[in-house]
């Protein structure tokens, strides 16, 4: 949960503790440089906070802007991470999109960042197995890159979106995907079109664990939730809630853990949960509370 990625350190350590003793298996970071007019927080360096801060979570970056960044250090600074937590992160990639500007600013025209995704990939994951990587394409041209020691066990990559090319791209580089704003019958069809697309690559077959991205409002009083969370997204992305609402549950934990339900059993085994609660402690609760109903219904 995202949650977990505000206040002074004592009060995230507090928070983590509070998700870890609760049962909650890791928390999720969201990454934007420069997002509607200055809005951000770096995903790894996030991520890297609480895996030292709370030792029993696994972190997950839920999506990393890699079109962003160069491949070289960023496979240094996975490999950097993952010798203080090793097997503890999860790196979700995207390619961003509800701020134009934000691509703009860092220097990248945003008509390419499905291509430069693309290229990182196809580097990122040869650097993270310890290859000596050459590289000559249109966004990057190096020689004779190399990072050491590499990550063990491997980073579990997992590819965001919900476009056509978001779903090429994670039969082609990911170990999973994560989905955002899709029903769960469209949630099922993607994790089948992804699994058709995969078996006609010559990649390895590969084990892939699809997660889920989701907003909640959590309280009892269901139009009491809407509210907070309505007026929650709307400060972030500067659109109306209504067309996220069919995707955003809010109410009780059960109620949402319901809703979850369906994404279960279409193959979804991983949440990232953004909760928007009273405060807090409340929001890690109730997504303790969702996790243990979901489990509950899963024999």
């Amino acid at each position: 949960m995202q949650e977990l990625s505000d206040g002074s350190l004592e009060r995230r350590r507090t928070l983590l503790t509070r998700a870890a003793d609760a049962g909650i298996d890791h928390a999720f970071f969201a990454d934007h440089v420069c997002f509607h007019g200055g809005t951000g927080m770096d995903g790894l360096i996030q991520a890297a906070l609480a895996a030292a801060l709370e030792p029993r979570l696994r972190v997950v970056v839920g999506v990393y802007l890699l079109a962003l960044r160069h491949p070289v250090p960023v496979a240094r600074q996975i490999a950097s991470l993952c010798e203080a937590a090793p097997g503890r992160l999860v790196l979700g990639v995207g390619v961003g999109g509800e701020d134009r500007h934000e691509i703009e600013v860092c220097g990248v025209d945003p008509a390419t960042r499905g291509r430069r995704t693309d290229a990182c990939l196809k580097v990122l994951r040869p650097l993270l197995r310890g290859d000596t990587v050459d590289c000559d394409n249109e966004f990057f041209r190096f020689e004779a890159a190399r990072i050491r020691p590499t990550p063990s066990p491997p980073v579990p990559i997992w590819i965001g979106g919900r476009s056509p090319a978001a779903l090429r791209r994670a039969a082609r580089f990911g170990d999973g995907w994560l989905g955002v704003w899709c029903s769960a019958k469209r949630f099922g069809q993607a994790v089948d079109e992804i699994a058709s697309l995969a078996s006609q690559s010559s990649r390895d077959p590969v084990a892939r664990q699809h997660g889920l991205q989701l907003w909640v409002g959590l309280d009892s009083d269901r139009d009491r939730a809407r509210e907070r969370l309505a007026q929650a997204m709307g400060r972030l992305y500067r659109l109306p809630f209504e067309p996220f609402e069919r995707y955003s549950p809010c109410g009780s934990a059960d109620r949402i853990a319901d809703f979850l339900a369906a994404y279960a059993e279409a193959g979804c085994r991983a949440f990232n949960v953004m909760a928007v609660a009273s405060g807090p402690e409340a929001a890690v609760d109730g997504v303790a509370e969702i996790r243990e109903r979901l489990l509950e219904r899963a024999g």
